[in-house]
């Protein structure tokens, strides 16, 4: 199977250009200027914003969840049928990176803050507030705790990121077109696509790759403070030390800019640190239990994956749709927000792969690390409420900030390892930092595959300045960043119609290169 001779059609800008001008200042006037309003006008912001998320998710749930099954579905045929053989650049090349190198990156640019975030508390949310429907004992809680998160976090947002990143992947490296997505719409829209139309879609991927970062370093920040208060180690921490975790996190983002493949070394060490505290809270806590339950929840997972994965709650009345929307659609429009930075990184780092490699590797090995996270995180809290004593959740549920800590805690050395969670955290978000400034500054200087490092630097500050204004305008610290994150998920809504429009174009030229 050859490589389709096109010739690359040019970048919107001259490749030593830093910036795309019609898409760089709309995205950089979007941002300022919600980011101005939501901290001077924080109430009045968060109201208009839930306001309109409850809108879409109200009567859209029903589109985000047969949509997100839609993907699974089609990223599993890609990745079995006869395009499978496609390489991600010229024939017979080999893959820029090695597996041990391409992993982790994935892993960590995916969802790894996330993972640590709701490691413990997720599982114990599901368990002390279930999804209506569930039994009411503790074993069928537990069980349906674990399958849920299973859910949330399993194939399901990996094929999304398949849809984006595959489309990209094949764009730029098998077609010779710019790092960026309106590329992947060509054959759609041909020439088309180098208007107007290209550049609101563009925009629209900067803003939210932007504002899902910062939201991200912000409440990653929140995070790291409730742990250093809930160990003792500084007595309520506030917005001061808030800011400066911020500002350290983007000064080593931007230190491993300058690094020659920095987010390579960073993902690396990211995952080795990672990989020292699940082994240890594996061993110290109940190990059996643990690794029981994994093989039960696995097993529930894939009995009822076609269930759940269309479950809208409509047979449990409100109540099951309250919830539904509130959990389920709630992430897969987070997911979808993502899907724009996550895809564009993963496409990036994916060349001579072949189509059944990237689709295998992107949606099932990322998948299987983080069942064996929430078992062996989730599962412990949970051993702790069902057989230990409890103490992980209070009157109103589990703490989401402080959860892991109040595990580490239970554990021989809960100080020691409270010390390597917050590695592992600010290694996360250090990734996230720069391989999100990398993605927006692709985006915004035309498709650039090495855009210049000091505008990849001022993107990388930008996040954090952004995280920073909204910390320290929120009353409680979180208001405005809540805000922030509702705004990336309604971006979530329009960009799915890309999304769909992005698997049309990408079915039709491989069927034009291998009929």
């Amino acid at each position: 199977m050859s490589a389709p001779s096109t010739t690359p059609g040019p970048s919107p800008v001259h490749p030593r250009t830093a910036v795309a001008p019609r898409v760089f200042w709309p995205a950089a006037l979007v941002v300022t200027a919600f980011t101005v309003y939501a901290i001077v006008f924080r109430d009045a912001a968060a109201r208009q914003a839930k306001a309109v998320q409850d809108h879409v998710i109200g009567d859209f749930g029903w589109y985000y969840i047969v949509l997100v099954t839609l993907f699974v579905v089609f990223a599993i045929r890609l990745g079995l049928g006869r395009f499978g053989g496609i390489t991600l650049g010229d024939d017979g090349e080999r893959a820029e990176y090695s597996l041990s190198a391409w992993l982790p990156m994935l892993f960590a640019a995916g969802m790894g803050i996330g993972l640590v975030f709701w490691g413990v508390a997720e599982p114990l949310f599901h368990y002390e507030d279930p999804r209506p429907g569930v039994g009411s004992t503790p074993a069928q809680r537990a069980d349906a705790a674990m399958v849920q998160t299973f859910l949330h976090w399993g194939i399901h947002p990996w094929a999304i990121y398949v849809v984006v990143g595959l489309a990209i992947a094949y764009s730029n490296h098998r077609k010779g077109r710019p790092v960026s997505i309106r590329w992947s719409l060509e054959s759609l829209v041909g020439d088309r696509i180098r208007g107007w139309r290209g550049d609101v879609i563009d925009v629209v991927a900067v803003i939210g790759t932007v504002f899902g970062v910062a939201t991200s370093l912000g409440l990653g920040v929140l995070q790291i403070s409730a742990g250093l208060n809930y160990q003792g180690w500084l007595h309520e921490p506030g917005k001061g030390l808030q800011v400066v975790l911020v500002v350290a996190v983007t000064a080593l983002a931007t230190i491993s800019v300058a690094v020659d493949k920095g987010i390579k070394l960073l993902s690396q060490a990211n995952m080795g640190v990672a990989a020292v505290l699940l082994v240890y809270v594996l061993i110290a806590g109940p190990t059996l239990f643990i690794v029981d339950a994994l093989v039960q929840n696995l097993g529930q997972y894939l009995q009822t994956l076609p269930r759940i994965s269309l479950y809208t709650g409509a047979s449990e009345g409100p109540d099951g749709t309250a919830w539904t929307r509130q959990w389920t659609v709630f992430y897969w429009g987070w997911w979808i927000s993502w899907a724009p930075f996550v895809g564009v990184f993963i496409a990036r780092i994916s060349r001579g792969r072949t189509v059944r490699e990237f689709v295998a590797g992107v949606l099932l090995v990322p998948t299987l690390l983080t069942f064996v996270w929430f078992a062996v995180f989730g599962g412990a809290g949970l051993h702790r409420e069902m057989f230990g004593g409890g103490g992980l959740s209070g009157a109103d549920g589990p703490d989401r900030d402080s959860a892991l800590f109040a595990l580490l805690h239970t554990l021989p050395g809960g100080s020691v390892t409270a010390g390597l969670a917050i590695l592992v955290i600010v290694l996360f978000f250090v990734t996230s930092a720069d391989s999100g400034a990398l993605v927006v500054n692709m985006l915004s200087s035309g498709g650039n595959p090495e855009p210049p490092r000091w505008s990849r630097a001022f993107w990388t500050c930008a996040q954090g300045a952004v995280a920073v204004a909204l910390l320290v305008a929120s009353g409680t610290g979180a208001t405005a960043l809540t805000t922030l994150q509702t705004v990336a998920i309604l971006i979530a809504l329009p960009f799915s119609v890309v999304m769909l429009a992005m698997s049309v174009a990408l079915v039709r030229t491989f069927r034009l290169e291998a009929p």
